[in-house]
């Protein structure tokens, strides 16, 4: 697409834009009577306008069924509370790219990656190591040291971190700085470690820079050597197409309060790939796991429930799972095909908008394949005076330390004058500079 720096062109595209209608079915954020830009969809999205009437509806099965809500139903819920999970799998499952039987709404996402990892991190004495990407999300690096500590074993030695690559082009090891890390670069390392690896797990897109990692390569990689691999997609999920189970992803979870408009704190989801749903896995259990036509015969042993729900442990949070289905809801009607379109436009439009400013830095990958809705930029002289403008201005994106905004226009409610608009502020803000 050839794009113009101008309100009238912005204008034109959101009136072409064939999802602008979505945009109505969310609460935008306002001060002082005014919509704000809200560009912050990757670390909270917003309220969709069905989430309310759906706790009302569950809210109602409690009022007036009390504990019968778990297997009656009023005239208000089409779903009695004790099978609520399945009612959100078809829409998962398109999401991920797999079965219905794959996918598990549940927990949080690192209580699910520390359940994921005690089945699928099975050290021995030959492969017990880790492979992983250095500086990914803090969580998921507290998460893998201890495992590695339960298991008697030391982080330094355990763990390897693909890092970018040096100034001079090397792939590198351990080193941490901001930057963009090379498919074949963990492919290699892959080949490389694969007789002591025992499973590895990554972001299948980094929270920091932006960047889409090619996980359908990665995968492949890793079954060539028999190596289970896992991803954390709490960036990806609702934003890039998956396809988890044609690529032979071992097993993944992620959040549903970013792309997938949750709420904050929404119940997470594990995908676990059908290759091991007859294995009889270890696993930690419990009773919410257990086969569910047996459930209440209240027996000693495991018997795991079929597919992904067998990794179940507690009594889901049936409210938190309204708002989760009427969240996903939207965005399998809005079809993953037509968000990742109107993404690559929207995400387009605003590298157009910045690339006048020498003071910004696109950290993000240039390449539409290697990127989703964000965009980090980095700006090294008066990052934050210029992220406060922007707040200032309407503008809500977010700040990392030391100097990167990330901002993240979301097909489902954010418009093409939205973008067009953070450029013209942004410019603003150089120019007081200048005076």
């Amino acid at each position: 697409m050839t794009y113009e720096n101008s309100p009238a062109f912005a204008q034109k595209l959101d009136q072409q834009d064939p999802l602008r209608h979505f945009r109505d079915r969310f609460h935008v954020p306002q001060r002082a009577g005014k919509p704000l830009t809200y560009l912050c969809g990757n670390s909270l999205g917003l309220q969709p306008k069905a989430v309310r009437t759906a706790l009302d509806q569950e809210l109602t099965t409690w009022q007036n069924l009390g504990v019968e809500g778990w297997f009656d139903r009023t005239e208000s819920a089409e779903q009695p509370w004790l099978g609520y999970h399945n009612t959100c799998k078809e829409a998962l499952s398109q999401l991920v790219g797999g079965e219905p039987s794959e996918v598990c709404p549940m927990n949080a996402l690192t209580v699910n990656l520390h359940l994921l990892l005690a089945t699928f991190f099975r050290p021995t004495e030959k492969k017990y190591k880790i492979l992983t990407i250095k500086g990914d999300f803090p969580s998921d690096q507290y998460a893998l040291e201890t495992h590695v500590k339960h298991h008697g074993l030391n982080p330094a030695d355990t763990l390897i971190e693909i890092a970018p690559r040096s100034s001079n082009g090397e792939s590198t090891l351990g080193e941490s700085t901001p930057g963009l890390i090379h498919t074949t670069d963990i492919q290699r390392a892959i080949t490389e470690n694969a007789d002591s690896l025992a499973v590895i797990w990554m972001s299948g897109l980094n929270y920091y820079t932006g960047q889409v990692y090619n996980m359908a390569a990665i995968a492949e990689t890793a079954q060539r050597h028999c190596i289970p691999v896992g991803f954390d997609l709490a960036h990806a999920i609702g934003n890039v197409p998956l396809r988890l189970h044609d690529w032979g992803v071992d097993f993944a979870t992620w959040c549903s309060y970013k792309y997938l408009n949750g709420g904050p704190g929404a119940v997470s989801g594990v995908f676990v790939h059908q290759k091991h749903h007859e294995q009889n896995l270890l696993r930690l259990a419990g009773w919410w796991g257990y086969r569910e036509d047996r459930r209440f015969e209240m027996a000693p042993g495991f018997l795991p429930a079929p597919g992904a729900d067998g990794w179940q442990v507690s009594t889901p949070n049936i409210l938190a799972l309204a708002s989760h289905r009427a969240a996903i809801t939207i965005s399998t009607e809005a079809g993953i095909t037509a968000l990742r379109q109107k993404s690559e436009q929207l995400t387009g439009f605003l590298e157009y908008v910045l690339s006048p400013f020498e003071e910004i830095q696109i950290l993000t990958p240039d390449d539409p394949n290697q990127r989703g809705c964000q965009l980090s930029l980095l700006v090294r002289k008066r990052g934050k005076e210029l992220f406060n403008y922007l707040t200032q201005q309407g503008i809500i994106g977010d700040w990392r330390e030391p100097d990167c905004i990330r901002l993240a226009p979301v097909p489902l409610y954010n418009t093409f004058e939205e973008v067009w608009r953070v450029g013209a502020i942004i410019g603003d803000f150089f120019k007081k500079l200048e005076r």
